[in-house]
């Protein structure tokens, strides 16, 4: 399995979960990859359910670390 495999697997079992979430990934080697997933509140959970045993199962069998971070897309930006 490739990178490209990985977030494509995930990104299939997010939108599963919630077909109007946004997802942005960022490859950060040939072997991790960083999703940034932004969902309406009530979804952010179904999602963390979705992708959390798919992804220990990757980074076990594959040696894909494919890291999942769900954010409320209606939150305001924090402030800082």
């Amino acid at each position: 399995m490739s990178i490209d495999d990985a977030i494509k697997k995930m990104t299939d079992l997010i939108k599963a979960a919630c077909g109007s979430a946004e997802v942005k990934a960022a490859k950060m080697s040939d072997e991790e990859a960083r999703l940034s997933v932004y969902a309406p509140a009530g979804d952010m959970q179904k999602i963390k359910d979705a992708t959390f045993q798919p992804a220990m199962d990757m980074l076990n069998n594959d040696g894909m670390d494919v890291q999942v971070f769900v954010y409320d897309k209606d939150a305001p930006p924090l402030k800082g």
